[in-house]
């Protein structure tokens, strides 16, 4: 099993980075919240699952060893594959997913694409006690240099950017979730990126 990459990133697509690792470039599916923490010519370090079909060799990669963990759990549930749970926790991060199992919030399920009210229920009833308690910060694997309270325009602009949007569709967007930005920064908390990012996506998609 690849538990992980680290090296350059020398691209970055709608779904994947590509980590060259030992002068090989390797793709890593990712999430739109993972791909925006990334940069073409940074360093990085991804936890990573690797996915084996017979006809295929596909490797999915995190920001932390705590969202692979859930993505490997997720596909212990009938039906779900690692698409799915990749979608799981592109529409949610891992304690929003312990606590919509914990709490049977069936609703919360259901706004990831592809999950109906009846798959919701299923991995309510299947995932119970499977996964674990929250996460400690010393699971999450930091990017050098990209943390603070600025960071999160430069965050967003590349990921909105390399997942297809255009110069002035990014900056509409970037506009209006600054005041959410804003309003953490003021109370000294540093900007949800992977929310962010999801607000905009929705935004940009009924535009």
């Amino acid at each position: 099993m690849i538990a992980s990459v680290a090296g350059t990133v020398i691209g970055l697509t709608g779904e994947a980075a590509i980590v060259e690792v030992g002068g090989i470039g390797i793709a890593v599916q990712c999430t739109p919240a993972t791909l925006a923490t990334l940069r073409t010519g940074s360093e990085t370090r991804l936890a990573t699952s690797l996915v084996v079909r017979e006809d295929s060799l596909t490797l999915f990669g995190f920001g932390s060893d705590d969202e692979r963990a859930i993505f490997e759990t997720l596909q212990g549930v009938t039906g779900v594959g690692p698409r799915l749970a990749q979608a799981v926790l592109a529409t949610h991060s891992p304690d929003s997913i312990r606590a919509a199992v914990t709490t049977d919030d069936v609703g919360a399920l259901t706004l990831v694409p592809g999950i109906g009210r009846k798959g919701a229920q299923r991995l309510v009833l299947e995932l119970k006690d499977k996964l674990g308690t929250t996460a400690t910060a010393a699971t999450v694997i930091r990017l050098p240099g990209r943390d603070g309270p600025g960071a999160w325009r430069e965050q967003l602009r590349s990921a909105l950017l390399n997942l297809g949007w255009g110069n002035r569709e990014v900056d509409e967007a970037l506009a209006a979730v600054g005041p959410e930005a804003e309003a953490a920064i003021a109370v000294g908390d540093v900007p949800d990126v992977a929310a962010l990012l999801k607000t905009c996506l929705q935004m940009l998609s009924r535009a």
